[in-house]
């Protein structure tokens, strides 16, 4: 199964504050270990929401908000994308992540095409397919 593991945001991480060079050299030792094992797919840090915007769908209109954003608590600060055989197994690796004692880390499970049942129809999973492969190319 892929899930997502997602880095909440902290006030440091808001304000803009890098990580130690012993936190980076920790986090570069934890990734390689992932990519070792088959685990990482993905992974990524994300500049604070100042540097982003949100928009908003109501009907056909599209209203666009500049970050940055309150509630640090429900931003997202980074993620990784996983190949893990259970959500037991990510747990697992995730409790070895050289993070602080204030991080708050989410896994979340990734849609698989077989999840959508009919709805999603040859056709689509043709499409969808066909999309992946496209992707594959470019990395």
């Amino acid at each position: 199964m892929r899930c997502m593991v997602i880095v909440k945001a902290s006030p440091d991480s808001e304000a803009g504050v890098m990580p130690s060079e012993p936190l980076l050299t920790a986090m570069g030792q934890y990734n390689e270990e992932l990519v070792k094992a088959g685990i990482m797919l993905a992974g990524e840090g994300l500049q604070p929401s100042s540097k982003g915007v949100r928009v908003k769908f109501s009907g056909r209109a599209r209203t666009v908000t500049d970050g940055p954003f309150a509630e640090t608590r429900e931003l997202i600060a980074g993620f990784w994308l996983w190949q893990v055989k259970s959500m037991q197994e990510a747990i697992e690796w995730l409790k070895r992540a050289p993070f602080d004692d204030d991080a708050e880390i989410e896994i979340r499970q990734v849609f698989e095409a077989e999840d959508f049942g009919t709805e999603l129809t040859p056709e689509l999973r043709e499409q969808e397919e066909r999309l992946r492969a496209q992707l594959a190319t470019k990395t």
